[in-house]
């Protein structure tokens, strides 16, 4: 795993141990073809890293520009990783802020104080797969303050998930397919 593209492109991330089962990072490749299709709204964004693993898409997004990342995961060696590929990019660590918060039942209510005043445009989870984690962190940002005017949420699923067309707030504008995984692009009715 590398940072793809920015100020920091071309850096190897740190990884899980091999035969890891806590992380299933995104493939570059994925990556990638992800940054190409958001590249227009990164520079100057705010951006929430759900399920944050190793960190890579929060660091891509500081490397591309992003104003500030905060990152958040359980699992204490995500937590490391995350601190390690930070920094890694220059500005990483005055730009970020990780949270160690159990998403096992969406977005906690404990962390909802910690993001208080923040509106992210850019929000990105990455739960495992088919766990219903994700319709639940929908459900959660759909009744939440913490989404920008014009956010831009998307959701790393199996391609074979059933995500839902519409919430309250926010709805499906896309869906991309990358080998067996899929990126679902939400935004707000609203905007």
């Amino acid at each position: 795993m590398r940072i793809i593209s920015g100020s920091a492109r071309g850096r190897k991330l740190f990884s899980p141990q091999s035969g890891s089962k806590v992380i299933r990072p995104t493939s570059d490749r994925a990556r990638e073809a992800l940054f190409n299709i958001i590249a227009p709204r990164i520079v100057d964004c705010r951006v929430l890293d759900l399920f944050a693993g190793t960190g890579a898409f929060g660091c891509e997004a500081l490397s591309r520009g992003a104003a500030e990342v905060c990152f958040i995961d359980h699992a204490q060696v995500s937590l490391e990783l995350i601190q390690k590929n930070i920094k890694l990019v220059p500005g990483g660590p005055e730009k970020s802020q990780v949270i160690r918060a159990d998403l096992g039942k969406g977005l906690p209510q404990s962390c909802l104080p910690r993001l208080a005043g923040s509106r992210f445009d850019l929000i990105f989870a990455d739960p495992p797969y088919l766990s219903e984690l994700s319709v639940r962190i929908l459900s959660a940002l759909d009744n939440s303050s913490v989404l920008s005017p014009d956010p831009l949420i998307i959701i790393e699923e199996r391609k074979n998930f059933s995500p839902p067309a519409q919430l309250r707030n926010l709805y499906l504008t896309n869906c991309r397919n990358y080998g067996e995984s899929s990126f679902y692009f939400y935004g707000c009715i609203s905007s």
